[in-house]
């Protein structure tokens, strides 16, 4: 009474189904490629460089680490470096901590 008969309907034939699941692929590919150029691969340069940088360091140079302090290398060990920040006053803060290596004569004593 109340229910009415519900028809299927016959669904059209798949024509080139492989063809459209590859278009349909195609987006999500070029999200990834772009995602690749645009963000990982200047990640990993920037991780590259900065290994560089840190396996590079000797004995008084300037650096400048992560917490803005700025001084010369003391000495240097496997994993810490010592930072003369002031005539007398040494701290250690690890390799990773280091930032950027100051050109010669930068910081003032």
């Amino acid at each position: 009474m109340f229910i009415s008969n519900a028809f299927a309907q016959a669904a059209p034939a798949a024509t080139g189904g492989t063809e459209s699941s590859l278009l349909s692929m195609l987006p999500l590919v070029l999200m990834f490629v772009v995602l690749y150029f645009v963000m990982i691969r200047p990640q990993m340069k920037r991780q590259k460089e900065h290994k560089a940088m840190i396996e590079a360091l000797a004995k008084g140079d300037e650096i400048v680490t992560a917490g803005g302090l700025l001084g010369k290398v003391a000495k240097l060990g496997e994993s810490f470096v010592t930072l003369e920040v002031a005539s007398g006053v040494e701290i250690q803060v690890q390799r990773s901590a280091v930032v950027q290596v100051l050109p010669k004569g930068t910081v003032a004593k």
